[in-house]
C-alpha cells in the first residue's frame, strides 16, 4: 500500500486523476476495454473533475459500476449516486456502458442483476473512498469481510447518515434511508488496482484507524491493506493524525 499525502484536496484530487488516468491508458492499450468501480460523495469532486478532463482516453470503451445505492431513493433526489455519477463522471466523459444501482426498484432483484453483470469479467480499477466511519464503500462497522456476493443489502449505522447530512445531502437525519445496496468487500478486493482518494479533518481520525490500526471488521477499510495493488490519496487535513511512516508527501 502507498499513502500520498498533497497540500490541498484540489493538489490530492489532481494526483490521484493523473494517476488514474495513467492506470486507464495502460489498461486500455493492453486489453483494448476496460472495466472501473466509480465511487461518490463529496470526497471525490475534485478527483473526478480532474479525471473527467484527463487527455488519451477512449471513454467509449470503459465499463462502469458503482458502489453503493440508497434504498428507496429516487433518482431525482440531490443525493442519489446514480444522479451524481451520471452528472460527474458519464456523461461528461461520454461513457456509454454503465450499470447503475436502482434504488427504486427491488434491492434484491437489483443485487441479483448488477452483481450477475459485474462478475462476468474482472474489474480493472476501482476508485474508493473512506467514511468518517471508516466503512468502505457502505460497509459500516462491523463489516462483513466474508460474503462472496459481489452485492447486498445493508443496514446503514446513525455515523454513516449523519455523515450524509454533514455533507449537505440531506437537511435532517431522519431523512436518510436507512437501508442501502453495497458493493460487498470480497468484490472491491478482486479490483487489480485501488486507488483511494479521502480528504477533509472530518475523515483524519478514520484514516488513522484504518491506515495504522489493527485491520478489523470494526474499521472497514483498514481491509485495503491486504490488496497488493492499492494507493491512498490524502491531504493535509485527513493525514493530520498519521505517524507518516509510509506516507510521501508529494
Amino acid at each position: 500500500m502507498q499513502i500520498k499525502i498533497l497540500a490541498d484536496k484540489v493538489l490530492m484530487g489532481n494526483a490521484a486523476a493523473e494517476h488514474a488516468a495513467r492506470s486507464l491508458r495502460q489498461v486500455l492499450a493492453a486489453k483494448g476495454e476496460a472495466r472501473i468501480i466509480a465511487a461518490t460523495g463529496a470526497s471525490q469532486f475534485e478527483f473526478l473533475e480532474a479525471l473527467t478532463s484527463a487527455p488519451g482516453i477512449d471513454w467509449s470503451r470503459v465499463e462502469v459500476f458503482h458502489l453503493d445505492e440508497y434504498v428507496g431513493l429516487s433518482i431525482s433526489h440531490p443525493a442519489s449516486f446514480r444522479k451524481y455519477l451520471l452528472e460527474r463522471l458519464i456523461q461528461k466523459a461520454g461513457i456509454t456502458k454503465y450499470h447503475l444501482l436502482d434504488g427504486d426498484a427491488d434491492p434484491q432483484t437489483v443485487v441479483r442483476k448488477v452483481g450477475g453483470q459485474l462478475k462476468a469479467k474482472p474489474v480493472d480499477l476501482a476508485f474508493a473512498g473512506i467514511g468518517e466511519n471508516g466503512h468502505l464503500a457502505f460497509n459500516d462497522p462491523p463489516a462483513d469481510f466474508q460474503i462472496d456476493e459481489p452485492y447486498l443489502v445493508v443496514e446503514l449505522d446513525e455515523a454513516c447518515r449523519q455523515q450524509q447530512v454533514n455533507e449537505g445531502w440531506f437537511s435532517k437525519l431522519a431523512d436518510v434511508p436507512a437501508k442501502a445496496i453495497s458493493m460487498s468487500v470480497r468484490q472491491i478486493l478482486r479490483a487489480t488496482e485501488i486507488i483511494v482518494v479521502a480528504p477533509d479533518t472530518r475523515k483524519s481520525q478514520a484514516v488513522k484507524a484504518c491506515l495504522e490500526g489493527e485491520i478489523s471488521p470494526m474499521a472497514p477499510a483498514s481491509i485495503l491493506r491486504n490488496h497488493p495493488n492499492v494507493t491512498i490519496y490524502l491531504d493535509t487535513d485527513s493525514a493530520c493524525l498519521l505517524n507518516g511512516g509510509m506516507a510521501s508527501k508529494l
